[in-house]
């Protein structure tokens, strides 16, 4: 089966500073985590700052998910953490 995402709802998990989002291949899901100091330009994560970091992930939200289908492929786990190797160059730029 392909990876797909039928549901659009991401989460922002203030803790641990990252999005958390799923998709689904068949019937299992998968766990996606993306560190949200992707986002940040100066390269540290500022607290309180969720509807920015959520706006970002929409924005960039075709991206995200072909990159984690990409993460997928090559993994095939039931939670992946993408981080900036995943993306070949930097998010910052484009939020």
């Amino acid at each position: 089966m392909t990876l797909a995402f039928p549901n659009p709802t991401r989460a922002y998990d203030e803790t641990r500073g990252l999005i958390r989002f799923i998709g689904h291949d068949g019937l299992n899901q998968v766990l996606f985590l993306l560190p949200v100091v992707l986002f940040d330009r100066d390269g540290a994560t500022n607290r309180g700052k969720e509807h920015d970091y959520l706006l970002a992930f929409d924005r960039l939200r075709d991206r995200i998910l072909a990159t984690a289908r990409q993460a997928y492929q090559s993994r095939r786990r039931h939670t992946i953490e993408l981080d900036l190797s995943a993306f070949g160059s930097s998010l910052q730029s484009a939020t």
